[in-house]
């Protein structure tokens, strides 16, 4: 399974999001440290759930990293998060 397949489940999951969105931007960070070969290294995430009603944005952050806290401590050098609650979701 790719990282970002693997993403989309955990976040799935973990959030049951209204909206998720996972872009892959490893390619904007070829030859720089920590950035290998074949990409998916940098990945920017949108997820949008009532799960995050109430919650503060430093604490979102840090329940998407939790959950996906394998990918961080292994393939995934970069992770951008957006999670926001429906009420705030555009």
């Amino acid at each position: 399974m790719s990282v970002a397949a693997t993403i989309e489940t955990k976040l799935d999951a973990a959030f049951r999001p209204l909206e998720l969105q996972i872009v892959d931007q490893s390619h904007l960070h070829a030859g720089h440290a920590a950035a290998p070969e074949g990409g998916e290294s940098h990945f920017r995430v949108r997820v949008v759930s009532e799960l995050f009603e109430g919650v503060s944005r430093i604490e979102r952050q840090r329940k998407v990293n939790a959950a996906l806290r394998d990918e961080l401590a292994g393939p995934v050098h970069a992770l951008s998060i957006e999670a926001l609650a429906p009420s705030e979701a555009r």
